[in-house]
């Protein structure tokens, strides 16, 4: 019987915390190799049932390139929607203008009264903003250059993995013997779940949102609502951002700030129905996490990668929790990070089969 004390389970522990901050570190410095075969992997998990059904009939090759073919024309016509919407906005701009300009004139002088804030003050203040705007551009303009360097990197990639997709598999046998394929269809599952799922939430509260910025009389209100339903793949913070650009213009162009209000209320509304029964009820239990995990899995996310990271945090985090499962060491961990809150007797029940996997 191996020694199975607590100097063994903190050396366990201290050596899963070296290998974690070695991975991170990883990440940061190999982001713009590793970034684009993140999101290649995920897309190669959700085509592979496809995929598979299409090999069958003409062989790998071009199957891959049937779905790949299948998947750009897709994301052209959602790309097609996106510029007919802008191009929308982008015509009644000079209208917005105009309303913004008298908005702004109004604002400074309330300030003027109000605060004492003089308007030499009040200039300056823009001008800060504005130097400010002008260096976010210009790393958005460069975020710009490698986005088009990461969309011709992942549909590479993603040929690649369903071409050589059993030399992963036979790696993770020799890695892991046994064990492997169990974990390794419980995490297709999550990713195919996951990734489908979110696609279905976005269309159901962009629809939502739509419906309602609609009903209240905004201007571009299917632009708007469908742009809060994508920055739903940032959990907490994207509903945020979603809300501010409409509610802004809703100050701008209404007459009346209860129009601003009722936008708020519309996405708070739409938040409340996302998070308690349109996702637990399409993704499943499986990648759902507590908000604590959420949020740390985020900043991190965040930290490494950027919005993409954070996009990704929650998926990894579903991973990561199935993996953990797996360790006899390192199981109670998944307690921290999952949603569902344990009875006393299954913790028991996971506290024995840890001691009796150590035993063994």
């Amino acid at each position: 019987m191996l020694n199975s004390g607590p100097d063994t389970q903190l050396d366990r522990i201290y050596k899963s915390l070296i290998i974690l901050a070695l991975i991170i570190a990883m990440l940061i410095f190999t982001k713009d190799i590793v970034m684009p075969m993140a999101f290649a992997g995920l897309f190669s998990v959700v085509l592979l049932p496809f995929e598979s059904r299409v090999e069958g009939k003409v062989g790998r090759v071009f199957s891959i390139l049937t779905v790949l073919l299948t998947s750009f024309v897709f994301v052209g016509l959602i790309t097609w929607f996106i510029f007919a919407q802008l191009a929308s906005l982008v015509a009644s701009l000079p209208d917005i203008e105009q309303e913004f300009t008298t908005f702004i004139n109004d604002v400074s002088h309330s300030a003027s009264q109000q605060f004492r804030i003089s308007t030499d003050e009040q200039t300056q203040m823009i001008k800060d903003g504005l130097t400010n705007l002008s260096e976010y551009m210009g790393d958005l303009l460069l975020s710009t250059s490698y986005l088009l360097y990461f969309l011709i990197q992942v549909p590479i990639y993603v040929f690649i993995f369903l071409l050589y997709r059993e030399k992963f598999t036979n790696f993770m046998l020799a890695l892991r013997p046994g064990s492997a394929l169990a974990w390794k269809d419980e995490i297709q599952g999550v990713i195919r779940n996951y990734i489908s799922g979110l696609m279905l939430v976005v269309l159901i509260a962009g629809t939502l949102n739509s419906i309602g910025l609609l009903a209240l009389g905004i201007e571009h209100a299917i632009f708007f609502g469908f742009l809060s339903g994508v920055l739903t793949m940032i959990p907490y913070i994207g509903i945020t951002i979603g809300a501010a650009l409409p509610t802004l213009l809703a100050i701008i162009t209404k007459d009346s700030l209860w129009y601003a209000v009722g936008v708020i209320c519309v996405h708070a509304f739409v938040q409340f129905l996302e998070s308690n029964f349109i996702t637990p009820k399409i993704t499943g239990s499986k990648i759902r996490i507590n908000a604590l995990a959420a949020i740390v899995a985020l900043l991190i996310g965040g930290k490494i990668w950027g919005i993409a990271g954070m996009i990704l945090a929650i998926p990894a985090t579903g991973i990561l929790k199935i993996l953990l499962s797996y360790s006899s060491s390192l199981k109670p961990l998944v307690i921290l990070i999952e949603d569902k809150a344990k009875t006393k007797e299954e913790i028991k029940e996971s506290i024995e089969e840890v001691k009796e996997e150590e035993s063994v």
